[in-house]
């Protein structure tokens, strides 16, 4: 699950990580109030307003500009509130705008120039261990640098059994350049956020930029972070933070169905049971010329009313030009699932993309019957590779 950036700092704090400290705010009014908060607490009188959205490059789209002024803060504030911000991480059409972040200020004037660092904490899942990857090239595209300038590119990586040590702390501290009290408060700062990471369960912790300040401080300016939703029944406070208006909508009514449903770019839906079988369906409908527009696991039940909840969400997408059903009867009957089938074209009067059904299992063979006598305009197979030319067959 995705956090704003106000609610990431928000857990970064709760563990001891120094944050660039804000306010949210849902309008220009509201705004004005938190700068004038943030001032009391701060002392700032220079303002960074941020889009909350979840979407990396705000910047770059707008989404991020320094006011000067409390009427500055307002105008800034109502631009982007309602705006439709794109950037490379965003749809085409953009994300719409609910909510700012009003941060203070922290590019202060001082005994040295402010300097920015890249810092992420993730699985390593060659290895199974925790890893941080850092850089001293904050404040950009981290897959630029990889790229362009990859030396560039630290890894550190911890055995979760034994946490991470003083020596490692160090060692960053270290490879980033720093010295006396900016290198001590960069230690404590790695502690913090390794600790954040493991205790909230979190599957990665972005920090672009970290900054130390003119007078060697060591914050967190922004902050990605993604929850790990299969643990979130143990961290119900951070399971309130979920915003669906930044969810893809047909994943969410998916979920509210009980339906494993990912979106994607292809021409071809999917209706699976099993994530397993579902991915070789995925490579089948390649090889046949086409490509996935979805992942779809509707589970061990595959009832008339749970199917024409997958066709339904399947149709939905304007792209999808065939839809392929692959069902292994195990757990459920292939005759109970193609009698959902039919029943559930029935029930939906009518659908204007050819189907191809796949069942194998248990009483696959009744099951093609059920199919092949319907009466249905649906295109009935066994053997994957038939399932394959009939795909290839409807898209030429």
């Amino acid at each position: 699950m995705n956090l704003h950036e106000y609610q990431a700092k928000q857990i970064l704090n709760s563990f001891g990580v120094n944050i660039q400290r804000g306010v949210v705010a849902k309008t220009p009014e509201e705004a004005v109030e938190a700068a004038k908060e943030l001032t009391k607490e701060t002392g700032t009188e220079w303002y960074v307003v941020k889009a909350q959205v979840h979407a990396g490059g705000r910047g770059k789209g707008g989404g991020v500009k320094l006011a000067k002024s409390l009427d500055e803060v307002k105008s800034i504030a109502g631009d982007i509130i309602g705006m439709n911000l794109v950037t490379p991480q965003t749809p085409p059409e953009g994300k719409k705008v609910h909510q700012v972040l009003i941060a203070e200020d922290v590019y202060y004037p001082g005994e040295s120039e402010p300097e920015e660092y890249y810092m992420s904490v993730l699985l390593n899942r060659a290895t199974g261990r925790n890893m941080i990857m850092y850089s001293t090239e904050g404040g950009m595209d981290i897959e630029t640098v990889a790229e362009e300038t990859p030396d560039k590119i630290f890894y550190e990586e911890i055995d979760p059994a034994v946490g991470i040590q003083g020596f490692q702390a160090r060692k960053i501290a270290f490879n980033l350049g720093l010295s006396g009290n900016a290198f001590k408060e960069m230690v404590r700062f790695v502690f913090a956020l390794y600790t954040a990471y493991t205790e909230s369960d979190s599957s990665l912790f972005e920090i672009n930029p970290v900054l130390k300040t003119s007078d060697n401080k060591i914050i967190a300016v922004d902050a990605k972070v993604t929850l790990d939703a299969t643990a979130l029944y143990r961290h119900k406070d951070y399971a309130a933070m979920r915003d669906i208006r930044e969810e893809n909508p047909i994943e969410v009514e998916a979920g509210e169905k009980g339906l494993n449903y990912v979106d994607l770019d292809g021409n071809v839906g999917c209706m699976v049971n099993g994530a397993g079988l579902a991915m070789a369906t995925m490579d089948l409908i390649k090889q046949a010329g086409g490509e996935p527009a979805n992942f779809l696991d509707v589970g061990g039940t595959a009832d008339a009313e749970r199917v024409e909840a997958a066709f339904n969400l399947i149709l939905k997408d304007p792209n999808v030009k065939a839809i392929l059903v692959n069902i292994f009867g195990g757990i459920v009957r292939c005759d109970r699932v193609a009698q959902g089938i039919v029943d559930a074209y029935k029930n939906m009067g009518s659908i204007d993309v050819p189907i191809i059904v796949r069942l194998q299992g248990t009483n696959a063979d009744i099951a093609k019957k059920l199919i092949d006598e319907s009466g249905l305009d649906v295109h009935s197979a066994i053997e994957f590779q038939e399932a394959a030319d009939k795909v290839q067959e409807v898209l030429s």
